[in-house]
């Protein structure tokens, strides 16, 4: 009898046991637990903890809380400018109904990440090509109100949606290039034109400085010699001033000065020479040559220094003139 009777309450136990173990259900930190008695939503949704439910009869199903990070595919579109272009983005997103989450849509994992594709489909419609490379604050706001609006039925929240990378044609890719090398040629050379005019300003400063100071360009002169002695050359270049240049033609030709006034005594270089009555004098010629007098239309024949006596002149009034 006494043995029946431990029989029975070692089954007993046995069974408790086995049903508290189909019965407890634990549920983690960053879980909630929606518990469904013969299909139908009973009762709040459990906290994290020891939970106990009724084995056969009701079915707790665990929701993670935490953010999810979903890698939308590569999407290929043409933006406005019909620019073709391969676009890929990142979703973060949580469940903030547990209960919304797995009664109102099958699977909100994949419903998330069908909403981001097409929504990043539209925005690549919706966009030009320079708004996805320089504004993409702006494309992420709207990419994330856009996959929002119908996720938060779902009892989703998307924290946050970043465009990671834009693919772009070989051949736009040389074009943007060649486009980027003629901008920064041209900024090249604006930046060189100011400097040069920068330049020419301040070297026209120093010129006025040493004209009214002279002596501040032989100074200069010997900074420059100095400087190109330190360089150990086997050449040395020495500037020659442009004034001394000027200096070195002027004496060479004769001044007005003395182009005016008349021949010294016994000046016979055949330079121009004029008589003091400003009659131009005559030209020296070779023997057996007749020389022009002024005034009349006569020539004079000249002859050796021990020829025949020169032929009488005929003067202004007709006479004849004797030598």
């Amino acid at each position: 009898m006494v043995a029946d009777l431990l029989v029975a309450v070692a089954a007993a136990g046995s069974a408790g046991v086995v049903y508290l173990a189909a019965a407890v259900r634990v549920v983690k930190q960053y879980e909630r637990g929606v518990l469904f008695r013969l299909g139908r939503v009973s009762g709040d949704v459990r906290a994290p903890g020891l939970n106990l439910v009724i084995p056969f009869v009701d079915r707790l199903q665990k929701v993670n809380m935490q953010i999810v990070t979903m890698p939308v595919p590569a999407q290929e579109g043409i933006t406005r400018d019909n620019v073709t272009v391969r676009v890929d983005a990142v979703v973060y997103f949580r469940v903030v109904d547990a209960t919304s989450a797995l009664v109102k849509v099958e699977d909100y994992k994949f419903a998330v990440s069908q909403m981001a594709q097409t929504s990043l489909r539209s925005i690549i419609g919706k966009s030009d090509l320079d708004d996805l490379l320089s504004d993409r604050e702006k494309l992420n706001q709207g990419l994330e109100l856009m996959i929002d609006s119908p996720a938060v039925g779902w009892g989703i929240q998307v924290d946050r949606v970043e465009i990671k990378d834009v693919s772009l044609p070989d051949t736009m890719k040389r074009s943007m290039a060649r486009q980027a090398e003629a901008d920064r040629e041209r900024r090249a050379r604006i930046i060189n034109a100011d400097a040069e005019l920068q330049a020419s300003k301040k070297l026209a400063e120093a010129a006025q400085q040493m004209a009214d100071t002279p002596t501040a360009l032989q100074l200069r002169l010997l900074q420059t010699v100095m400087a190109v002695a330190a360089e150990k050359n086997s050449t040395l270049v020495l500037p020659i001033p442009v004034e001394l240049l000027h200096f070195l033609e002027r004496g060479g030709r004769p001044s007005p000065a003395d182009q005016d006034r008349g021949p010294a005594p016994g000046h016979t270089d055949g330079g121009p020479e004029r008589h003091t009555g400003g009659t131009p004098p005559l030209p020296l010629t070779e023997t057996g040559d007749s020389l022009p007098v002024t005034g009349t239309g006569d020539t004079l024949p000249v002859t050796d220094t021990g020829g025949s006596p020169q032929l009488p002149v005929t003067g202004t009034d007709g006479t004849p003139q004797v030598p």
